[in-house]
């Protein structure tokens, strides 16, 4: 338990919304906050690990009392990493509902970080991602005829992985035996 004595300031100007104010000691407090940018961001890093019922439970395991709710609006207030530029692009398809409603993912194949989803698995919208991202060298993708036209489309030529193999998991082609 921290006990902090902090001056309070009254606003002379009678037009001021705000009567009072606290002093503010950097580093330790921050206004309206109930918890100091310590606790903060272990609470945000136990939120981040086991999420809402094991992380307020181990929490607590450590003198800390929060709540569930708490721990998960910490982990969605933190910022989304910037995705920088991508030079190994994945593409999948999946079902919303299997047989009716597709959708396609991208995936920054070096950070395996989601980059973008779109509804349907057609490949224009694969294309006009491409043409915002020329630094884009290798796309590993299945063999949808779809996202074949749209990596033709959305790029002056399509290349293959530096390999000369698609990326992912393949079949390995024994030499035949003559």
């Amino acid at each position: 338990m921290i006990e902090l004595g902090v001056r309070r300031f009254r606003c002379e100007n009678a037009r001021c919304p705000a009567v009072t104010f606290a002093e503010q000691v950097a580093g330790l407090t921050i206004p309206h906050s109930r918890y100091t940018p310590l606790l903060r961001g272990m609470l945000t890093q136990i939120g981040l690990a086991l999420a809402g019922r094991a992380g307020a439970r181990v929490a607590a395991a450590v003198g800390i009392t929060v709540g569930r709710d708490t721990l998960l609006r910490m982990v969605r207030a933190v910022p989304e990493p910037d995705a920088g530029e991508v030079e190994v692009l994945g593409v999948d398809d999946f079902a919303f509902r299997k047989g009716r409603h597709y959708g396609t993912l991208l995936i920054d194949m070096a950070t395996h970080r989601p980059l973008h989803l779109y509804d349907g698995r057609e490949g224009e919208d694969l294309a006009d991602w491409l043409r915002g991202h020329p630094e884009v060298r290798v796309i590993c993708r299945d063999r949808s005829s779809g996202y074949a036209e749209g990596v033709g489309s959305g790029r002056h030529r399509p290349s293959r992985s530096p390999t000369g193999i698609t990326c992912g998991p393949t079949s390995v082609r024994r030499p035949r035996r003559v």
